[in-house]
């Protein structure tokens, strides 16, 4: 599985998110609060999420 990085477009502060990105897709977490779990977004899911914050 691949390794927990955080977003580019974080601050660098408290409030930011992790990303593990993989062939299916990608999975993205609280870095605050990383025992809640995290959202899994498929291939396509994910393209257009980074599409969109991209703009």
């Amino acid at each position: 599985m691949a390794e927990w990085h955080k977003s580019t477009y974080s601050d660098g502060g408290a409030n930011c998110v992790e990303a593990r990105e993989f062939a299916a897709g990608a999975d993205v977490r609280d870095t605050q609060n990383r025992e809640a779990g995290y959202l899994t977004f498929d291939r396509m899911e994910w393209a257009a999420l980074v599409r969109s914050v991209s703009r």
